[in-house]
């Protein structure tokens, strides 16, 4: 029989690779997906592969901070008896699990006109032309591993902080941090393929397609945790009632029109490839690359 403890971290592990996956689709991931591709490293004279690989130990090494802060609210959150370990703490850990999740989910939803705020920070490009791809690499990839130093795209990233703090062990916190490093720094690989600025172009116009699944994806991730962790405060009956709200909510928030609203600066608008910028520099890389 699974324990408390591993139900929370099993949730928390589940919401992290999510919101990982979902941030993909924010300002900065798309922008590492445009500009540290085969084509740009080739144009700058470098190695994807080498560049990748810095990427992704800066992005586990991201995941490691973010892991750290989770650790920090775990003590916390165990020493005011949140943690399941600590006498009744099992049910009041995954009560609190239940509402933020809920908070996340509407949040992501973007139900009764809730919007997560927004962190305009992206990375600095320049630094592609400043520094040598351990620096740029490892740098960014810790930007965009520790998961809060940049664009946050979902309120998924931070129900894996609270998740991870409410699972009552600080080992299992700072894993869980680092799986999320991971699966952002693994993302590179997406753009494995990119070797001119037609599969530039044609790669965007695919991932823009997938960006409303992506945040559909999300909303399930979450509303499933609000109903496993409603089922273990109430019971059976609680938790049928959650899926059956959580469904219902769900599905007409998917089919009403979406509000428009303006694009961060560097995204990808669906159906206009790429940003202006991703657009200068494929070319520049193709010009490169043709004169070499």
């Amino acid at each position: 029989m699974i324990s408390s403890q591993e139900g929370l971290v099993g949730l928390a592990a589940a919401v992290s690779c999510a919101a990982a996956l979902r941030s993909t689709w924010s300002p900065c991931g798309l922008s590492i997906l445009s500009t540290m591709t085969p084509l740009a490293e080739r144009g700058r004279r470098h190695h994807f592969a080498a560049t990748a690989a810095w990427f992704v130990a800066g992005a586990l090494l991201g995941g490691a901070s973010l892991g750290l802060v989770a650790v920090i609210a775990e003590i916390g959150a165990s020493a005011v008896g949140l943690a399941p370990p600590a006498h009744g703490g099992a049910t009041v850990a995954f009560a609190a699990a239940a509402c933020a999740a809920c908070a996340a989910w509407a949040f992501d939803l973007e139900l009764f006109g809730l919007r997560l705020p927004i962190h305009r920070r992206q990375v600095n490009e320049d630094w592609l032309d400043l520094y040598r791809p351990w620096v740029y690499g490892s740098g960014f990839g810790w930007q965009i591993g520790s998961g809060l130093a940049t664009y946050v795209m979902t309120a998924g990233t931070y129900l894996t902080v609270v998740l991870s703090a409410l699972s009552g062990s600080s080992a299992a916190a700072l894993s869980i941090g680092v799986v999320f490093g991971l699966v952002r720094g693994l993302a590179i690989f997406l753009g494995a393929g990119i070797t001119s600025p037609a599969r530039l172009v044609s790669f965007h116009r695919r991932l823009s397609s997938l960006a409303g699944p992506s945040r559909v994806a999300i909303s399930i991730v979450e509303g499933a945790v609000v109903v496993a962790a409603t089922g273990a405060v109430g019971g059976w009956s609680a938790g049928t009632a959650a899926a059956a709200v959580v469904f219902v909510v769900t599905v007409a928030a998917r089919t009403r029109p979406s509000p428009a609203r303006a694009p961060a600066p560097g995204a990808v608008v669906p159906g206009s490839s790429i940003s202006a910028r991703q657009s200068v520099t494929a070319n520049s890389q193709a010009r490169s690359h043709f004169h070499r």
